[in-house]
C-alpha cells in the first residue's frame, strides 16, 4: 500500500475515502483492505480506473464490485468536499480577497457560496435518495417508482462553475498577485480535477454496477 501511495500521491485521497488511515507499515494492499473491512477488488478497481488502467467496465467487473464499498467511497468523498475541502478554500479565498474593493469581494464570495450550495444540493440528493435506494435494493426491496437510470439521466456535472470562478480570478481579479491567491487558484484547479474524477466514478463504475444488480434481480425473479 505504501508503494501505491508514494508512486501516485493522489491515491492518498482515494485511500482515505475507503476509510483507510495511514500507518499501515509494510502491509500489502490486500492486507490493509482486510484489516479495514474494505473489499479489495472494489478498492483496486477504483484505483485502476482513476489511473486509467481500466478503460472498459464489463458485466464481469460489475458482478464482482461491492456496492456497499462503492457507496462508502462516495459518501466519504461527499463528506470530504462539503465538510473540509470547500470550507477550507472559502476561508483562504476570503483572506486572499480581503484587500480588494468591497463590491468585487462581494461578487467573488457570492459566486463561491452559490457554487458550494449547488454542490451541497447535488450530493444531498445522492445521500437522501440514491444511496438509500441502493441499500433497499440489496435488501431485496426495490422501489417500483425509481431505478438507477433516473439518477443517471439527471446526473449533472458540478465542476463547471468552479472552473468559471477560477477564470474570473485569473482574468479579472483587480490586484497584484499574492502567494495566498495563487494557493487558492491551485486549490481550485485540484478540486476541479478531483470533482471530475468523482463524477467519473459515479457515472462509469457506480451506475453500471447498480444497473447490473438491478438486471440480475429482475432475471432472478423470472
Amino acid at each position: 500500500m505504501s508503494d501505491l501511495i508514494c508512486e501516485n500521491y493522489p491515491m492518498v485521497l482515494v485511500m482515505s475515502r475507503f476509510g483507510i488511515a495511514l500507518g499501515f507499515g509494510e502491509d500489502s494492499i490486500g492486507e490493509v483492505c482486510r484489516k479495514n473491512q474494505v473489499d479489495a477488488y472494489t478498492f483496486l478497481t477504483v484505483v485502476n480506473f482513476l489511473t486509467e488502467e481500466i478503460r472498459a467496465v464489463t458485466p464481469e467487473l460489475c458482478e464482482r464490485l461491492s456496492l456497499d464499498t462503492l457507496v462508502l467511497y462516495l459518501h466519504n468523498a461527499h463528506d470530504y468536499f462539503l465538510d473540509f475541502r470547500l470550507p477550507h478554500i472559502r476561508r483562504k479565498l476570503l483572506e486572499a480577497i480581503g484587500s480588494c474593493p468591497a463590491d468585487v469581494a462581494f461578487v467573488i464570495r457570492n459566486f463561491f457560496d452559490e457554487y458550494a450550495l449547488e454542490v451541497d444540493r447535488h450530493m444531498a440528493y445522492e445521500e437522501q435518495t440514491v444511496f438509500p435506494y441502493v441499500h433497499a435494493l440489496q435488501q431485496g426491496n426495490p422501489d417500483a417508482k425509481y431505478n438507477i437510470s433516473v439518477f443517471s439521466r439527471r446526473h449533472e456535472q458540478i465542476e463547471q462553475k468552479l472552473s468559471d470562478l477560477k477564470n474570473i480570478l485569473i482574468k479579472y481579479y483587480p490586484g497584484t498577485g499574492s502567494h495566498l491567491l495563487n494557493s487558492v487558484l491551485f486549490d481550485l484547479f485540484t478540486t476541479e480535477e478531483d470533482l471530475s474524477s468523482h463524477t467519473l466514478v459515479e457515472d462509469r463504475l457506480f451506475i453500471p454496477a447498480v444497473l447490473h444488480y438491478e438486471k440480475r434481480m429482475l432475471k432472478d425473479k423470472k
